[in-house]
């Protein structure tokens, strides 16, 4: 997982240097940005495998820039923040960041997060392609994407790494709780509407296919294939 590209976007430069200084002693090349517009130069500039993301910067405030990044890229995204209410995290979540670190955090458990997503995103390798596929859908465990009725569909990676679990269960009720700790972790305190949330999204972009996923009342979901 060295070398790969981060993009670190902090406008308080004590707290930016911290998290780059902990990031190249891990090897890893490190961009840095003092404010929104920056970071939206940058990152259309060059190709980044994560972005770690304050919400309070100036110039363009971190929501926008989480919306704008998602707009043309399903790049892992970790926002950071000294807020602590949980409707903000449901909002990052909404607008398709990867995961959630609040000030003051401990930079041993930003390079936890970094180094977890990174992995995922890395996917499976090989000399072949390993697919997974139901009736309309059809992924590409080694590139990581997903087809719909033959067209790609463009996912954030907790939608991709959803929709993987989910699959793999079919057939199989599944607790929100569950979803949480496969898909996320153990360590993540979210509740149950982060997984409602992503449901909601992962439904949208599956179109007709969304039927595939029922709720089942004050339990979960269950993957299920007609037929």
């Amino acid at each position: 997982m060295k070398g790969r590209k981060i993009l670190v976007v902090e406008d308080e430069l004590r707290i930016r240097e911290l998290i780059c200084d902990c990031l190249v002693n891990e090897d890893y090349e490190v961009v840095q940005a003092g404010d929104g517009r920056e970071a939206m130069e940058m990152f259309t500039q060059s190709y980044f495998d994560l972005v770690i993301l304050d919400i309070m910067i100036p110039e363009v405030d971190g929501w926008s820039v989480c919306r704008r990044i998602r707009k043309k890229s399903g790049v892992p995204i970790i926002i950071l923040t000294a807020r602590l209410e949980e409707e903000d995290k449901l909002m990052g979540f909404e607008l398709g960041a990867d995961e959630y670190v609040t000030k003051p955090f401990s930079p041993r458990v930003l390079l936890a997060r970094a180094r977890a997503l990174l992995q995922r995103a890395e996917g499976r390798r090989g000399g072949h392609d390993a697919v997974l596929e139901v009736p309309g859908i059809l992924i590409n465990l080694d590139s990581r994407t997903v087809r719909v009725q033959g067209s790609v569909v463009d996912m954030t990676h907790k939608e991709y790494e959803l929709l993987l679990y989910l699959i793999k269960n079919k057939g199989i009720v599944v607790s929100r709780e569950q979803i949480l700790n496969n898909v996320w972790d153990h360590s993540y305190m979210g509740d149950a509407r982060t997984v409602d949330t992503h449901i909601k999204r992962l439904r949208s972009k599956l179109r007709d296919r969304a039927r595939y996923i029922s709720t089942v009342i004050r339990t979960g979901y269950i993957f299920e294939v007609e037929g």
